[in-house]
């Protein structure tokens, strides 16, 4: 037990220093560049590890200045995830190579390296807190504890998943997939307004790279955009506003290129997509009744349980308060998503019984 505890608690050190050093580069360039004069030398220190708690997907707590004026920032980039992620996976493996076999069960090192995980992330984000930006350290337990189980889980000895949590997983895939597909033809198709938007900000050349990174970790939250905009609920971009099909109310945007996608009125048609997410529902039936109604019924929990976590992830408040809501409407996103699968998923159980009643 020792030797796991020690080994696993180097390892996430080296994990966190893994994305901490090139954190703390870019935060040191943005310190030299904005040439503060009130500024300390701790500010790009603070600046890496609010950089590396935001990747984890942990909020913020802000005192926007001259006035205190209360703010938050819980809108992050869904992408940013992948990176403490894989860092996770790689370091877990080569914990498990250092201990060459030395424990009894490795279900126990996952919960012991994902522990220790969580309780740096924890740690850093209390020390780290400042009078005008304050990490919600309480979640970073919840935060760090369980995105490391995922890491974890996914290396080693892996765990199988259930067949249902396979097929709402891919189900889930084709759904984002296609949203990131969607979201790259609107790009496209919107590219000048995207560059106005680009060269309005003159990022310069440094600027421009992190502002090219900061727009490919978003696209997941894009993605999640997209699939709530052709379900027909729609998405907000700041407070008091709305962007679906049929309803369009939208006032000052933030200087974000990726937003250079986002129609520019109603577009009724656009409710034809709702047919894509109905097909969904048919092919997850069609994958899940060769195994019995007991698999739909999960896979479809399943479905709706990922598509729920996947707008809760994807929304949320960028600083202001006139960009308090700025995403998906998660309860509208899993109304509508659990009506039209279930609706195609109805649909292919009926044909199928049909199908079976005329072979029996």
């Amino acid at each position: 037990m020792q030797r796991v505890l020690s080994v696993s608690l180097s390892h996430v050190l080296r994990s966190a220093a893994t994305l901490l050093l090139p954190f703390s580069f870019i935060a040191l360039v943005a310190w030299a560049t904005a040439g503060s004069a009130s500024g300390g030398t701790s500010d790009p220190i603070r600046g890496a590890v609010w950089i590396w708690l935001g990747a984890h997907h942990l909020p913020f707590q802000l005192a926007l200045p001259p006035t205190s004026l209360p703010g938050y920032l819980t809108y992050l980039p869904l992408g940013g995830l992948v990176l403490p992620f894989l860092v996770i996976r790689s370091a877990f493996n080569r914990a498990i190579d250092r201990l060459q076999g030395d424990f009894h069960d490795i279900n126990q090192v996952r919960a012991i390296f994902s522990t220790l995980y969580a309780a740096l992330l924890t740690l850093l984000a209390f020390v780290s807190s400042s009078p005008s930006v304050t990490p919600q350290w309480y979640l970073a337990p919840v935060f760090g504890f369980f995105l490391a189980l995922i890491a974890t889980l996914t290396a080693g000895y892996r765990i199988n998943p259930s067949r249902s949590l396979r097929i709402a997983l891919r189900i889930s895939a084709l759904m984002v997939g296609s949203g990131l597909l969607v979201t790259a033809l609107l790009l496209a198709l919107n590219f000048s307004q995207v560059k106005n938007i680009t060269v309005a900000l003159q990022p310069g050349i440094f600027g421009g790279v992190l502002l090219l990174l900061l727009n490919i970790l978003y696209l997941p939250n894009a993605a999640v955009a997209a699939v709530a905009y052709f379900s027909g609920t729609g998405l907000a971009v700041g407070a008091d506003t709305i962007i679906s099909p049929w309803w369009y109310e939208l006032g000052q945007i933030p200087a974000l290129p990726l937003l250079g996608a986002l129609p520019t009125g109603r577009q009724p048609l656009a409710l034809i997509g709702i047919l894509f997410f109905v097909g969904l529902g048919v092919l997850l039936a069609r994958w899940s009744l060769n195994y019995g109604i007991q698999t739909l019924i999960q896979s479809y929990i399943f479905t709706i349980t990922i598509a729920a976590l996947l707008g809760y992830l994807a929304s949320g408040s960028l600083i202001t308060a006139e960009m308090g809501a700025m995403g998906v409407s998660i309860w509208k996103l899993v109304v509508s998503l659990a009506l039209e699968i279930g609706i195609g998923a109805a649909i292919m159980t009926f044909f199928m019984n049909k199908r079976s009643q005329a072979q029996g």
